[in-house]
């Protein structure tokens, strides 16, 4: 069965108008557990309660309310919250062109993919083509879910990416922590030796190397809990000091 797409629009830059499809470019691996009743391992149901009669309310009953003020409410239904959107609810309106590489990777947030949208397919490839061409990405903005986000699209082999992005103030400033200051300077023997270490473990990235040992493991434990097995969980390790700093540097490069 083909992927549906998530959100179907038109991306505008200036007066050109490209019909698109966003296709979600992630698929969730992650091991899930159902939560059940221990005495006769039935699931567990999650329901909605009123707490004012402590009944169970239908979803139907159930609608969307924006508090004003304590205990005053506005109801909206999803066309009246879709209608706040205006043109932005079916279109991505670009706004400017720059190079990819300018974009701090701090703001990317997650990546889908641009299919062409009906009758699209010439325009689709005509942005792709100078997308590719300038090696640059239009930033735009994109009303999903209830939610303005900063997009930028940019080519990517023969496809379209739409990257959401993170608002700058949706950043935390790294001075609210209590983070820990540098101190000592490092000595000129202490950076020369860490940077040969770094130079000595460089190598190009290839996504496919890294795989969810995690997720492997846990399914290991659910089948050896299935087989009856005990499962002891692991001893504590007591991390190795590196009060002697150089020390650490050699005995990494050496195994480098």
């Amino acid at each position: 069965m083909a992927p549906r797409s998530i959100w179907n629009g038109t991306i505008t830059f200036g007066l050109v108008a490209v019909p698109i499809k966003v296709y979600s470019a992630t698929e969730s691996k992650t091991v899930h557990f159902r939560e059940v009743h221990v005495k006769d391992a039935a699931r567990i149901e999650h329901r909605r309660i009123c707490p004012k009669d402590d009944k169970v309310v239908d979803y139907k009953d159930v609608v969307k309310g924006f508090e004003l003020s304590r205990g005053k409410w506005v109801e909206l239904t999803d066309e009246e919250i879709a209608a706040a959107a205006g043109p932005l609810s079916k279109q991505i309106e670009g706004d400017h062109f720059l190079p990819a590489e300018d974009i701090d990777p701090d703001f990317y947030e997650r990546t889908d993919y641009l299919g062409a949208g009906d009758k699209g397919k010439d325009a689709y490839a005509l942005l792709h083509a100078a997308l590719e061409r300038s090696g640059r990405g239009g930033v735009g903005r994109w009303v999903f879910h209830n939610r303005e986000r900063t997009v930028v699209i940019r080519a990517h082999d023969d496809v379209l990416l739409l990257h959401t992005m993170r608002f700058a103030a949706d950043l935390v400033d790294p001075t609210d922590f209590d983070l820990p200051r540098v101190g000592r300077k490092p000595s000129d023997r202490e950076i020369k030796m860490a940077s040969s270490l770094v130079d000595g473990l460089y190598t190009e990235f290839d996504p496919s190397e890294y795989e969810d040992a995690y997720r492997e493991a846990v399914l290991a434990v659910v089948q050896a809990k299935a087989e009856g097995k005990n499962i002891e969980p692991p001893a504590d390790e007591e991390p190795e000091s590196a009060d002697d700093l150089l020390a650490a540097l050699e005995a990494s490069l050496a195994k480098a």
